[in-house]
């Protein structure tokens, strides 16, 4: 029995100190028991032997805390009352044990926002208040913030400081401090995930097949971006009403004078007063002043453009936005910014600049399908004006339609998006009918204007 156990622990990657207890025996049998259980799912009847391996040999293994998480969440969905508040509290204990046992396998921010996401989901179980469930959040914010990475602990968080200054417990700039904690930190983890899925993705494109853990990975990096864009959106329909221009420029007004040499302050100011579109306020100008004259970046660069802009001021405009983007090193934040610039662009019906930032965009950050969909927006917008007839600036529309498709590519959560508008375009496009009647199927067609591409004209 003794030689079975051993030889199958060794199978199982379970990690076992065996100074303890000499490999003691009976720690063995249950941990291989508990073990079997837990593989088929029979967590009740792991329940046991977890239990008094537990108990007898607490440093025996990572896998009685692994294992007995898993059990007791078990445990926690199938119960009630009492008894259900108690396994809610062993939980939280064997993280805390597994924790001081092997502390290379947690991470400390990473408990904390699984204790607060318990707690969060018992809330009324456990008679906890949302200052309880806020503390228990911003303990993982504090303390390790690089580790809190739940897309879901993050939403949960800002949710509560909502609530708490709706119950007028706490202050509007509290909301908004913690809106911007919360989103910046979401810009940090996407940040990591795009680049490991550009890495990625690269290789694809160097023509080198993924292995299977790579292709894993993948997945997980374009499931997690996905995540936590939507966590976002979520953030700024939570917030609401309360971040509008009614709010925000009383706010920004009283505190200006005592925050106008704190770079992060006035950062988030105009960043707010420039999404909200705020931005006609003379407030608006005296931050983005003293913003650029405090700490002068790509972003004080970009928000002065603003500035000339609405003033009409188009070219020195573009010298700052050219300023901006040549002032920025980050990675990640020039991608985000080419897409900015080229949104802007865009919207002044300066197509061609816009799509030299949107392919710059492209090229910085390769598993963003956006892009796409905006330069072939731009194309179908442009299809009247780029042809000499009626059938060849109908064919601009099959172009934007491949621009299109390029989007649900690099980005599979784009594919049902892309292929719509795809599908759309094609709409426009020339039908059979007209194409048997130009007798031109096959042929390439030269697009003029600022476009500047060709398209074969599907064959029958």
């Amino acid at each position: 029995m003794k030689t079975r156990i051993i030889l199958v622990l060794a199978s199982l990657f379970l990690t076992v100190n065996f100074g303890f207890a000499q490999q003691d025996e009976e720690c063995m049998l249950n941990l291989t028991l508990m073990n079997d259980y837990v593989k088929s799912k029979k967590y009740d009847e792991a329940f046991e032997p977890w239990m008094k391996v537990r108990n007898k040999c607490p440093k025996f293994s990572y896998a009685i805390y692994a294992y007995g998480e898993k059990i007791l969440k078990h445990k926690i969905k199938n119960t009630s009352g009492q008894e259900k508040i108690d396994f809610i509290n062993d939980l939280m204990l064997v993280w805390d044990t597994g924790m001081g046992y092997f502390p290379s396998k947690y991470d400390l921010g990473e408990v904390l926002s699984d204790k607060g996401l318990l707690m969060y989901d018992n809330q009324k179980e456990l008679g906890k208040s949302d200052q309880d469930i806020y503390n228990a959040f911003d303990e993982a914010y504090k303390q390790d913030l690089k580790n809190f990475t739940s897309a879901k602990g993050l939403y949960v968080y800002f949710t509560k400081v909502v609530d708490l200054f709706k119950a007028d417990k706490a202050e509007l700039q509290d909301v908004f401090n913690k809106y911007d904690d919360v989103y910046e930190q979401l810009e940090s983890i996407n940040e990591k995930y795009t680049t490991s899925l550009n890495k990625l993705i690269a290789k694809e494109e160097a023509g080198q097949t993924l292995t299977k853990k790579e292709k894993k990975y993948k997945k997980f990096y374009q499931d997690s971006l996905e995540a936590n864009d939507k966590i976002a959106g979520s953030l700024d329909t939570y917030i609401g009403e309360l971040a509008n221009c009614e709010n925000l420029i009383p706010l920004y007004q009283r505190d200006f004078p005592t925050y106008k040499n704190d770079a992060v302050w006035l950062k988030r100011a105009v960043s707010r007063m420039y999404n909200k579109e705020c931005t006609d306020d003379p407030l608006y100008i005296d931050l983005v002043k003293a913003y650029d004259a405090t700490a002068p970046s790509a972003d004080t660069k970009y928000f002065t453009a603003t500035i000339l802009y609405k003033q009409g001021k188009n070219k020195e405009g573009d010298d700052y936005i050219k300023q901006a983007y040549d002032l920025e090193e980050d990675v990640f934040k020039k991608g985000r910014l080419a897409k900015k610039i080229a949104n802007s662009y865009k919207k002044r019906g300066s197509y061609g600049a816009a799509r030299q930032y949107y392919r710059e965009a492209l090229k910085l950050n390769p598993s963003d399908g956006t892009p796409h969909l905006q330069i072939a927006a731009m194309y179908a917008k442009s299809a009247n004006s780029c042809g000499d007839t009626n059938f060849n600036k109908r064919a601009v529309f099959w172009y934007a339609a491949q621009e299109a498709l390029k989007a649900g590519r690099v980005d599979p959560s784009m594919k049902k998006s892309a292929q719509q508008a795809a599908n759309s375009y094609n709409g426009n496009a020339p039908t059979k009918a007209e194409i048997f009647e130009a007798g031109n199927a096959g042929t390439t067609i030269n697009i003029g204007c600022w476009i500047g591409g060709s398209v074969k004209v599907p064959n029958l």
